[in-house]
């Protein structure tokens, strides 16, 4: 009889603590799901913050620009220079005559054992494309819809490719250049020349002159750091 009591008083014990450790389980459970979810409502209060800083900021340099503009008007040699600058740094949105150049993987279908590399673009085969456009005298170019100026760089990040320091971009890629439509044209479609390269590994190739093509102005930040004018 005593032998049976106390298997009672130790399934009693043994109900009693699972009880606890459920509950207790439960609890812990429940308070790592709560603070997940405010780190979550954190961070997306600091991203909503950011983006409302970079719309005040943008909205400052709008209104800076416009004041600019409608200051007491400058000499007009000195304004002259200054639209030039502004051309050459590429903070204009230019347009003119041009050509529209789009570039996207190879659509052939691999047989095994090819290497797929071979038949994707890579940042090597922008840069041919590019150099040969600016060869042939372009005077502004983008990919995408991001300007390139002088300091851009064209890198491969995986399956992206990265433009001034933190645009990625995916194929297809299309180039707008303004400069001669036919001499452009001619630069890309020379026999032997960068697109005919391309083609033999399927990447695809568009090549089409347009009358009025509309290259943005460049959108990031321009800081120098080191550099500092001569003199």
């Amino acid at each position: 009889m005593r032998l049976k009591n106390y298997q009672w008083v130790f399934a009693l014990m043994g109900l009693v603590l699972g009880i606890m450790l459920a509950f207790q389980f439960r609890f812990t459970r429940e308070i790592q799901r709560t603070e997940s979810v405010q780190r979550v409502q954190e961070l997306s209060a600091e991203v909503n913050q950011m983006r409302q800083n970079h719309e005040a900021l943008q909205t400052q340099v709008n209104n800076l620009r416009a004041e600019l503009d409608n200051a007491t008007p400058l000499n007009p040699v000195l304004r002259d220079e200054l639209e030039k600058a502004k051309v050459e740094a590429g903070v204009s949105e230019l347009s003119g005559p041009g050509v529209e150049v789009t570039l996207s993987d190879s659509n052939i279908n691999l047989r095994p054992g090819q290497n797929p590399n071979l038949y994707v673009l890579h940042d090597e085969d922008l840069l041919k494309v590019l150099n040969e456009i600016n060869a042939a005298g372009a005077e502004a170019v983008s990919i995408n819809g991001q300007r390139l100026l002088a300091t851009t760089e064209v890198r491969c990040t995986g399956p992206t490719i990265v433009l001034n320091k933190s645009k990625r971009l995916a194929p297809p890629f299309v180039i707008t250049a303004i400069g001669n439509p036919d001499t452009l044209e001619n630069s890309l479609k020379m026999k032997g020349g960068v697109a005919e390269a391309l083609q033999v590994w399927g990447i695809q190739v568009s090549v089409k002159k347009i009358a009025q093509v509309t290259v943005p102005a460049y959108s990031g930040g321009i800081k120098f750091e080191y550099a500092k004018a001569a003199g």
